[in-house]
């Protein structure tokens, strides 16, 4: 009886142990998954390619759950995209107007959409370049032939740059000079291959190239300021994980790397 005993005793101790090691190994199992991964789609102007590509390791380290995924382009492709449903967690313009026009049809929330960073027209030649270049009157000069520009209606840079050859009653004349191109990156893409004598481009894009020299800034009282709004689009999955990158690319993180890359900060940041 007793050695009967001994032997249920023994049983049950080893049914109790291998209870406790299954229990254990759930536990360190469900520990040691990794958390779902959520995959945000930022739709942003082609201007801030260089500084957005620095912030998200940056970004993706401190919230390892959540990972980019840019969407780089002209700021009013970027707005018909959004009008007509393409995903699109957050979008950041390079033109007040386009976020504006997504707020009146009521796909960006108003109170989720702040100005973000300023920038700065200015107009580039190639450093091996000829023709002598040091205002907006020596573009129409006989030696420069081809004046790179983005299409107005959808690249804030051009339509700028149109405002600013307008008010110094160019524009008509540069007519025949003048190369459009998809974004602002392509504009300098023309003048570093020597397509074109100079390109109307914002500064930022001006110091990502050792192949372009900044032959002027362009007259700021000549165009409307410069203002890259940023907006949490509201068909997004992804609500909270939006509202983690909204607030992070205007923390003092994320704002230094937009300095480094010669963006300015609002004075209200």
């Amino acid at each position: 009886m007793r050695q009967l005993n001994r032997k249920s005793m023994v049983l049950l101790l080893a049914v109790v142990m291998s209870v406790v090691f299954v229990a254990c190994g759930s536990n360190s199992d469900s520990k040691s998954a990794p958390a779902k991964q959520v995959e945000l789609t930022v739709s942003a102007a082609a201007s801030l390619t260089d500084a957005l590509n620095e912030i998200q390791p940056l970004f993706e380290t401190a919230h390892p759950d959540i990972k980019l995924a840019f969407n780089f382009g002209a700021s009013g492709a970027l707005q018909q995209q959004i009008e007509q449903g393409a995903p699109a967690d957050l979008i950041i313009s390079a033109a007040t107007k386009n976020m504006q026009a997504l707020v009146d049809k009521q796909l960006i929330d108003a109170d989720r959409q702040t100005n973000l960073l300023n920038n700065e027209l200015v107009v580039v030649v190639p450093t091996d370049g000829k023709a002598a270049i040091a205002s907006a009157a020596d573009l129409a000069k006989d030696e420069v032939k081809k004046v790179a520009i983005g299409i107005p209606e959808s690249v804030p840079a051009g339509s700028y740059a149109k405002e600013a050859l307008t008010n110094a009653q160019l524009w008509d004349g540069l007519q025949p000079k003048l190369v459009q191109a998809k974004d602002v990156r392509q504009v300098l893409q023309y003048v570093e291959t020597g397509n074109a004598e100079a390109g109307f481009v914002y500064k930022t894009d001006a110091l990502t190239s050792d192949k372009v020299g900044i032959a002027f800034s362009v007259d700021p009282a000549s165009y409307t300021p410069v203002e890259y709004p940023i907006g949490i689009v509201k068909a997004t999955k992804n609500a909270d994980q939006a509202a983690v990158l909204y607030d992070y690319l205007q923390s003092q993180a994320a704002l230094d790397v937009f300095v480094k890359y010669g963006f300015s900060v609002p004075a209200a940041k």
